[in-house]
């Protein structure tokens, strides 16, 4: 049994704990575990080396990605389809604008993951949204919009999240197909961001985009990391695998035109590590993760009538529903950080589709966990007696 301690990041120069001051913060996607001691050993002793120059990517590195996908997701990776780069969002963000041309279209599916708009935007490009449609508290696809955004002309490229941040959604393999062959239709690309393929509910399992079905292998390029997972995101490292030799030649190209496909020495120590030695850990780290959502589930049910979630069964970040507040996204959220000190994720930096949610990270400790549903009480309490 691993102990799974959080040990105080305030000084530490911490995006997540240092941004602003005196708050809990429960947003970005950054957890507060210290990483499997495996890999924090394996740094150490490659720290006690002394020296740190250039990297090559040794057999281990590919190695240890074919053999994590082949056990865990029953998916073979070839050698030859594997390049390694610093990081997915640096990956998408190089492939946007070596993939397509400026002013084209790429199709994404709001509420998603807010850097993608970033990386279409700021590559040339136009962001074009087919919003999942929320139903019942979960989200589906709206295929008849998909298709119609998909045919246009202009549109060459779609991101895919994959498992599905904000909303923790599974894609089912018949789902994926039906997105495959609608871009394969249309001569669209897709990018396959993965990098939350491994933070599951226990007992579940993703689907690899490119593992559906001959069609999705030979049409995407995917995106995988094992930084989320170990929580290991500052050390720059991550993987891309694309099966079809025409469009991995391109995908090889941008990413080294763009200088991100070298890794630093701790880069390929701590992957190769974590995919080699991390299988126990993973699995105690998301028996925690899901014992931490069902209490600030209970505790929205019981203790928070007027606030509402969806289930999700990836990532460890939980989308809540404030629509019966009647307020917006940012403005709740800058009530809950000056009148709570709780620093959550607005929804509307997903989209439009996001509006009337907030995002909550639960990768931290239990009385962290606790503490963020007292505050979340708190705020909406005192936010309904002013309002």
């Amino acid at each position: 049994m691993y102990k799974f301690e959080c040990p105080s990041r305030i000084g530490t120069g911490s995006y997540k704990w240092d941004l602003v001051k005196d708050v809990l913060p429960m947003w970005v996607a950054d957890m507060d575990f210290e990483t499997a001691p495996e890999i924090k050993q394996a740094l150490i002793k490659r720290a006690e080396h002394g020296v740190f120059g250039y990297a090559l990517l040794p057999d281990e590195w590919y190695n240890a990605y074919i053999s994590w996908w082949k056990t865990r997701h029953s998916f073979e990776i070839k050698k030859e389809w594997l390049m390694f780069s610093t990081g997915v969002v640096a990956s998408i963000s190089s492939l946007v604008r070596k993939l397509t041309t400026p002013n084209e279209n790429v199709l994404i599916m709001p509420p998603v993951y807010n850097i993608f708009f970033n990386s279409i935007i700021n590559n040339g490009c136009r962001v074009l949204e087919s919003p999942l449609v929320y139903k019942n508290g979960s989200y589906e696809i709206d295929f008849t919009d998909l298709e119609a955004k998909l045919g246009d002309p202009q549109t060459t490229l779609m991101i895919l999240c994959n498992p599905h941040n904000p909303v923790g959604k599974i894609w089912d393999k018949s789902t994926l197909a039906k997105i495959g062959a609608l871009c394969k239709k249309y001569g669209v690309t897709v990018l396959s961001d993965e990098i939350h393929c491994d933070v599951v509910r226990p007992s579940l399992e993703y689907v690899p985009f490119a593992s559906v079905d001959e069609t999705c292998k030979n049409i995407s390029v995917t995106l995988i990391s094992p930084t989320k997972t170990f929580n290991i995101a500052g050390l720059q490292t991550s993987a891309i695998f694309v099966p079809e030799p025409f469009l991995r030649h391109k995908v090889w190209r941008a990413i080294n035109t763009d200088e991100i496909a070298e890794p630093n020495v701790f880069a390929v120590v701590a992957a190769v590590t974590a995919f080699e030695k991390g299988a126990v850990w993973l699995d105690e780290l998301r028996e925690i993760l899901w014992d931490n959502r069902a209490y600030a589930e209970h505790f929205i049910d019981t203790e928070i009538p007027a606030l509402s979630y969806v289930k999700g069964d990836a990532t460890y970040l939980m989308w809540i529903d404030i629509k019966k507040l009647n307020v917006g996204s940012l403005e709740f959220k800058d009530y809950l950080l000056k009148n709570a000190k709780l620093y959550l994720c607005e929804g509307i930096e997903y989209g439009t589709a996001g509006e009337g949610f907030l995002r909550l990270n639960l990768a931290t400790s239990k009385a962290n966990v606790q503490e963020g549903m007292r505050r979340l009480k708190q705020g909406v309490e005192t936010y309904k007696h002013v309002h």
